[in-house]
Parts: structure tokens; sequence; C-alpha cells
């Protein structure tokens, strides 16, 4: 199918409610093929919120607007078709999952493969996990394994959109650089062609990851609104100076 206007996403007019609280009021987004765009906002901004609706998690209902896909309505789909499509996300605090190890799912991942253990090795020594691939899915893990863990499987799925909610959180500056790596590796189709890239978005607090590799656009959320968006580093140098208050006074005045 192809793309509405060359973008991958659209979400047009969208509030989305969780239980009787809106938690998305009125959200215009759209992200081109081959783009990877930021979400910043302080924490309860709506970012994550953003995301798993995107995703299509049942808790958070649709209650106006459209999302589009590759031209493709997808506002009533389930998360399972929403996958199969090829959105994938990483989420800040996945579950655990006993019983599963890392390599099961890998495994599973890889099934068609001629030489799946080869792949899975490959993957683990790039992202320093090959000690963690026998240990129940996120089970006893630090913040950091986790985040390496949820990449390590989106660079096995290989989607051809994926959302990282906050890979920067409480990771130190020398595992900063590897997550920047991995990322990088998520969205570039070929090493020799770095530009060629599949399109995503991510979610930053702080902003240290927008530092690890080149995004195109960034928008900065209050209150379930996109407060405004434009270039990234002008932004996060703005939220730096003057902190998110000043974005809250700027959607006050207006």
């Amino acid at each position: 199918m192809s793309k509405s206007n060359g973008n991958i996403l659209e979400i047009k007019d969208l509030c989305v409610r969780v239980g009787t609280e809106e938690v998305l009021n009125h959200i215009d987004l759209e992200i081109p093929d081959g783009e990877v765009h930021a979400l910043l906002g302080q924490n309860g901004s709506g970012k994550t919120s953003l995301m798993m609706a995107i995703m299509g998690f049942s808790e958070y209902e649709v209650t106006h607007g459209t999302i589009l896909f590759q031209g493709k309505d997808i506002t009533e789909s389930d998360v399972c078709e929403r996958a199969r499509l090829g959105i994938a996300l990483a989420q800040q605090r996945p579950p655990t999952i006993r019983g599963v190890t890392l390599r099961d799912i890998l495994a599973y991942f890889f099934r068609n493969e001629d030489n799946p253990e080869k792949k899975i090795s490959g993957l683990a020594v790039s992202s320093r996990m090959e000690s963690l691939l026998d240990r129940d899915i996120n089970h006893g893990l630090s913040g950091g394994e986790i985040k390496r863990a949820e990449l390590l499987q989106l660079l096995a799925l290989s989607p051809i959109f994926s959302m990282l909610d906050e890979p920067d959180s409480g990771v130190d500056v020398e595992a900063l650089s590897l997550m920047g790596e991995l990322i990088n590796r998520l969205f570039t189709f070929d090493p020799d062609h770095p530009v060629h890239r599949k399109a995503g978005l991510i979610i930053t607090h702080c902003g240290s990851i927008l530092r690890s590799f080149p995004i195109d656009k960034a928008y900065v959320m209050v209150n379930g609104q996109i407060g405004c968006s434009g270039n990234p580093t002008i932004l996060m140098k703005h939220i730096n100076n003057f902190g998110y208050d000043s974005c809250i006074r700027c959607m006050g005045a207006r």
C-alpha cells in the first residue's frame, strides 16, 4: 500500500482517554517515511500515552480522530494487527516474563533462518547481552540491561516503524554510547548508506540520546497536547536553558 502523502504515520485530531481521564487532546502528527522524530516533555505530559495509543493497547481508548499507517486507517486495529504491519515498541518498563528466556524469543524470531544461533550470537555480542540470553525475559535485570534487551528484540524483528520509550532514562555515559550505536543500527537499512533509514519515534525527557544520532524533528508535549515542534537541537537547547515551564507558559499565553 502506498504511503499517504509520503508519510508512514499520520495522526489526525487524536483524542484518547484511559478510564475516565482524557490523556491526549487533539493531537496532530506526521512522520515521513525514512525520518526519526522525538517527543520531548515532562513526566506525565502524555508522551507514553501517545505511543501506547499508536501501538493499539486496548486501555488507551480513542474517542476522536484517526491513526493512519502507510495510508491505512488503523484506529480500530488491535496490537497484533499493528505489529504484523511492522510497528514495534520498546517500552520503558516492560513486563517480566517468567519461563521464557531471551534466547527463546530470539530463536522464534529467527526460526526461518538457516543458522539462527549465529544470528542470535551476533546480536547478543553487539548489544553486550551474551551472559543474559538464558535469563527469563527482564527478570532481575537492571534498567540499562532491560533497555538493551528491548533494543535487541527490535533489532531481531527489524520492524519498519520503531518506537522507543525513554531509551536514555537512567543510562550512564558509557551505556548511552552503546544505546546510540544500537539505535542507529535499528533505523539504518544499509551501514554504507546511513541516510537510508527506517522511520521511528523516540520519547526522551532529558534529551541525552539526541546527541547520539540524528533526529529529523522534535515535538514538545504539554498536558496531553503538542505545544510546538521544530529543530531538535534548538528545542533541546531552549529547554536546557529555560526548562519545560517555559513551554507551559508559552502554551498558556496562546
